[in-house]
């Protein structure tokens, strides 16, 4: 039987008791191991005295902190079943999500209960707890609220010297639903997916195999712990390996993000494309354009010594321990991607969604293939359903990873699984012999050119995004023919009127019709005024724009 992630915490709280476990970055907050531990103990007396049941649903809303960890942990080791909801979602959505997830408690952070508060409480709901301090925010009327003293007086009479190490035994049956995570992805609706002790667990032991770690190594969650690829990748798989993580309690801004990265010099980091890109276009763009940095790049002397400083000078941007740089959620721009892997900077894409919870694909940075997914993680499989000539088709997973379904919507769950059990991820990808996963573009995105060809507007995006000023892209199309909509790079157009910024995106479409097929010409190129909208993850929400 497959060991549960919270086995591998538990050995890891009782051998690193002392050790900091959580922090709160720049803020004085901060739990060791063992009060990690102590603090989930305590909530789980509040469960009780609240009269909530295993199986029952706990809601969690609110930025990232140490106490969103320390309340999604004692919920999982309660065997409650945790439903994360990204804060970013409307005070309106979040009241509606309660209401559908059956949830009866509710852990919020300041910022979602400042709007939420005026929103009607679902029926179920029986208490607000807040993130700051665990205090009630609110009680439903039915409900007799704890005193808080009546509490500890039962916390002192499990635990009369104290939570020791030998009293941590977090477990639960891997089978048993243990979260519904809600996300709107980049496709419409939010739906509620729900996953398994398994699946959490086989993401969590993936990332202990494949990028093994020693204990007291240090970390920065930037990632919405809402999202399954924070939550998995930047506090469960290293928690359970006794990392350190500081969490960035606010909207990290480069400044603090690169200061972050300074003091807390972690062994790893993961995040989306965007943030490397943008390092990139500031940082190193600049110099590599230059004609003779060009022309020694690939010189075996005088180019590896080009190739070990940019190297060098990356790696201490980030902190100067990095051993892991993992990416994924978007695919990566293919000239950064080229340059980080002529520097043999340890980077790796990983393949994922929500609904596996959230690895699909994955390797470490040393067999990682440039302009792949990675290969199937462990107890993962992966087929390409009805391939064309060229071999690609929709991608089809089955595994330890994958959702049993999406909560109370039984056509969408039915939708999403073929008859034989695969489920369909929507996405549109290839393999090679090797088993790499080469992603095309996603299903509902893909356009039928006039002759019956596959257009793949990723790709044609990826090209055009490599052109001047353009910070990024989207292809739409329109009564048959393919438009760019382009929204500049601010810091290279500051200075230029909107006729010079006009005048100079029609070359870039120039430059672009003579990269690409003529099969998929784009016809017109537009100048948006602001950014793309976005979800958590940072990839464009493609249904917004038409």
């Amino acid at each position: 039987m497959q060991r549960h992630y919270l086995q591998y915490l538990t050995d890891v709280m009782t051998m690193q008791w002392d050790d900091p476990a959580l922090t709160d970055y720049n803020e004085n907050h901060e739990y060791t191991f063992g009060q990690l531990a102590t603090q989930m103990l305590r909530l789980h007396v509040l469960f009780e005295a609240l009269g909530i049941k295993r199986g029952d649903k706990i809601a969690l809303a609110g930025r990232n902190c140490a106490n969103w960890a320390v309340a999604y942990l004692a919920i999982a080791s309660y065997e409650g079943v945790c439903v994360s909801i990204l804060q970013d979602f409307t005070a309106e959505d979040i009241a509606h999500l309660l209401e559908h997830s059956d949830s009866e408690l509710l852990f919020v952070g300041p910022y979602v209960w400042k709007e939420l508060q005026h929103q009607t409480m679902p029926k179920a709901l029986k208490m607000a707890i807040s993130l700051e301090d665990f205090r009630s925010l609110y009680t439903a009327k039915k409900v007799h609220e704890p005193d808080p003293e009546e509490l500890e007086a039962a916390f002192k009479a499990r635990f009369p010297h104290g939570v020791q190490p030998e009293d941590v035994h977090f477990a639960a049956n891997p089978n048993d639903l243990c979260l519904i995570n809600y996300t709107s992805g980049s496709t419409g609706s939010p739906k509620g997916v729900m996953l398994t002790g398994r699946s959490i667990s086989n993401n969590v032991e993936v990332g202990m195999k494949m990028l093994p770690v020693d204990p007291g190594q240090r970390l920065v969650s930037m990632l919405p712990l809402a999202h399954m690829f924070g939550q998995v990748c930047e506090l469960l798989y290293p928690l359970s390996s006794g990392t350190h993580i500081y969490f960035l309690t606010k909207s990290p801004t480069p400044s603090i993000l690169l200061k972050a990265l300074k003091d807390v010099q972690p062994y790893l980091v993961v995040t989306v494309p965007l943030v490397i890109e943008k390092i990139y276009k500031k940082n190193l763009d600049p110099m590599l354009s230059k004609q003779m940095i060009r022309a020694f790049w690939h010189t075996p002397l005088i180019g590896n010594i080009l190739k070990a400083k940019v190297k060098s000078g990356l790696r201490n941007a980030f902190g100067g321990k990095l051993r892991y740089f993992i990416c994924g959620g978007a695919a990566m721009n293919p000239i950064v991607e080229k340059c980080l892997m002529d520097i043999h900077f340890p980077l790796s894409i990983g393949y994922g969604m929500t609904e596996c919870g959230p690895l699909i694909g994955g390797n470490p940075p040393k067999y990682f293939k440039a302009r792949t997914g990675g290969v199937p993680v462990m107890n993962m499989d992966v087929k390409i359903d009805q391939p064309n000539d060229a071999g690609i088709g929709e991608i089809l997973v089955k595994g330890e990873n994958v959702m049993v379904g999406y909560y109370k919507n039984e056509e969408a769950t039915k939708a999403a699984f073929t008859e034989d059990g695969w489920m369909r991820t929507g996405d549109l990808g290839r393999l090679d012999k090797k088993k790499n996963i080469y992603i095309k573009g996603r299903c509902k995105t893909m356009f039928l050119g006039a002759s019956g060809q596959n257009i793949y507007p990723e790709e044609i995006e990826d090209k055009l995004n490599n052109q001047e000023a353009v910070g990024e892209s989207l292809i739409v199309e329109r009564e048959g023919k393919l438009v760019a909509l382009v929204f500049p790079d601010e810091t290279l157009t500051r200075r230029m009127s909107f006729e010079e910024i006009q005048q100079l995106m029609r070359a870039n479409l120039a430059k672009l019709n003579n990269l690409i097929p003529s099969y998929s010409k784009v016809a017109d190129i537009e100048v948006q005024d602001k950014p793309f909208e976005k979800t958590p993850k940072r990839s464009i929400k493609r249904f917004l724009y038409k």
